[in-house]
């Protein structure tokens, strides 16, 4: 296991807002392992979801340099940054992202498409297997519109993992389900995150945080705590929000 798998180097993300530049992240520095289930926590406006894009290539800084194994995402084009997220990463959004009029099965068997040198019958049966590892085999031909929340919550892991990627991101997981369904998709993470790979995780759920080998608490675009084994730093600046730090903890 990689100890440094994620690294991230005076990492600032800076947008224009009302006419003026502001920081939603400002130099971050971090260190994650790889194979680590990872807790991104903090109050809204802290950042948490532009560190998530800019770890799974979604986004890029504004300066500074994120790292994930040998690949170092901010010096990549945007074609090759497409190739290494449809390869190494599979992400799992707050409000599903399913397309209506796909079934369960087509749904999870998109990312597949791009690879054409699967068969028709290859791409099936890896579909399939990834909605039976989430439990829903039985339910491939539905509709995301005749599933429940958390049936399309799972379809959309199913669909995060069919590829085998490396690192998979969660923005939200269980922020539109109710307890029960959350439970459930904590534990497919948990379980996936058993089989060596890595979770990165934002949420404001406790349980789930709980749940995490590592925590990365954000406030104001800035770490202000890792742990454990994960080493952080920060530098002042402007920032988009103004969280009170003192008041959050409260």
């Amino acid at each position: 296991m990689q100890r440094n798998w994620i690294h991230l180097r005076d990492v600032t993300r800076r947008f224009e807002q009302g006419g003026a530049s502001c920081a939603a992240l400002q130099g971050v520095g971090l260190n994650l392992p790889q194979g680590a289930f990872v807790a991104i926590v903090g109050p809204s406006g802290s950042g948490k979801t532009t560190l998530l894009h800019l770890l799974t290539g979604i986004d890029r800084p504004t300066s500074g340099r994120v790292y994930i194994g040998e690949w170092q995402l901010d010096g990549m084009d945007e074609e090759s940054l497409a190739r290494w997220r449809g390869r190494y990463v599979g992400i799992v959004f707050q409000f599903f992202q399913l397309f209506p009029t796909l079934t369960a099965l087509e749904n999870v068997q998109l990312p597949l498409e791009l690879r054409p040198s699967l068969s028709v019958q290859r791409r099936r049966q890896q579909a399939l297997a990834a909605l039976e590892e989430v439990g829903l085999a039985g339910r491939a031909g539905h509709l995301p519109g005749q599933l429940s929340g958390g049936e399309q919550q799972r379809v959309a892991l199913a669909r995060a993992l069919v590829r085998d990627p490396l690192l998979i991101a969660a923005d939200e997981p269980t922020g539109n389900l109710d307890s029960a369904s959350g439970q459930q998709v904590l534990e497919l993470l948990q379980a996936v995150h058993r089989r060596g790979k890595t979770v990165l995780m934002v949420t404001h759920d406790e349980r789930l945080s709980g749940a995490a080998s590592h925590h990365v608490h954000l406030l104001d675009g800035r770490v202000v705590s890792a742990a454990p084994a994960v080493s952080a730093d920060f530098e002042g600046g402007r920032t988009c929000g103004s969280v009170n730090w003192r008041s959050a903890a409260e």
